[in-house]
């Protein structure tokens, strides 16, 4: 039976036991992560921040729970214009300011990033997207184009497997294991991946991040209230908005991207037919994300 091995072969995997012939091995190392920039915000935390490309319009990108910047910048590789990426409190660089917190302080912390690259679009993942959501029922007219991408429920009501799925990695990072933590993170992965020079790759990547950085406890703080009370705010926003949800994911139910697709007037919504769509159809998704926020 195959176990699960850290710290990764040196060349990037995979392996096989046993006779016959070996996958190839010519998984690409980890590039060196851009240098960032910690920014102070009005509402009190320094943000890790890092920009790419150059001129109009500016696009900011809010990460999921647990995520980083290095894990969003693939969806914005085919966006014009300046790109801004960031760490929520909690993660990465960023401050993490004493407890409890809620989905308004996380929309603060968007809303810091947004006004000082005067950004006009914005996309927000999972996390990120109820973030935006949040910014959005406050402010409707903040931005000209959002997306939301795999949108986590916005009642304060979490899928039992996202909330296994955070507290693995928490009791993972408490150890001070790296092996546990990339156990935590593999688990994450679809099966297919697994052991193949990406997942390898991605796993490398996450688990030096994590363990230079750690991840607040206080994340599980946030779903004490809704993260939208009132979901009729959303009625207001005037942005042009594309909503992408994905069948047969427990973490990000169908259910909340249709409910947002919904509260928000003239919204596009599209629904993958299987997880994991970063990993499965990556240049889809790409695609019609750049196509949204560049038209």
């Amino acid at each position: 039976m195959r176990s699960f091995r850290w710290p990764p072969p040196p060349d990037g995997g995979p392996r096989t036991w046993g006779p016959g012939p070996t996958g190839p091995r010519t998984g690409r190392p980890t590039l060196p992560t851009p240098p960032t920039e910690l920014i102070a915000t009005p509402s009190g935390p320094r943000l890790e921040q890092l920009a790419t490309g150059v001129g109009t319009p500016v696009t900011v990108f809010a990460h999921g729970l647990a995520g980083d910047i290095a894990g969003t910048r693939p969806l914005g590789s085919a966006v014009t214009g300046r790109r801004v990426f960031f760490q929520f409190r909690g993660h990465g660089r960023s401050d993490s300011p004493a407890g409890p917190w809620s989905f308004a302080d996380l929309a603060a912390d968007l809303r810091a990033v947004a006004d000082h690259v005067t950004a006009t679009r914005a996309l927000g993942v999972s996390m990120g997207a109820g973030a935006l959501c949040r910014l959005l029922a406050d402010t409707p007219d903040r931005f000209e184009r959002v997306v939301f991408y795999l949108p986590a429920p916005l009642d304060g009501v979490r899928p039992p497997a996202a909330v296994a799925r955070l507290r693995r990695l928490l009791a993972a990072l408490d150890t001070g294991e790296a092996a546990l933590v990339a156990e935590a993170i593999d688990a994450e992965l679809p099966p297919a991946v697994r052991n193949t020079p990406s997942g390898w790759s991605h796993l490398r990547h996450r688990v030096e991040q994590l363990m230079r950085d750690g991840l607040s406890p206080d994340l599980e703080t946030l779903w004490g209230t809704p993260a939208v009370p009132d979901l009729g705010a959303l009625g207001a926003v005037t942005a042009r908005a594309l909503v992408l949800g994905c069948a047969g994911d427990d973490v990000h139910p169908v259910r909340a991207a249709e409910r947002l697709a919904a509260a928000i007037p003239g919204a596009e919504l599209h629904v993958y037919d299987r997880p994991s769509v970063l990993w499965t159809n990556r240049s889809d998704l790409r695609g019609r994300i750049s196509t949204f926020l560049n038209a």
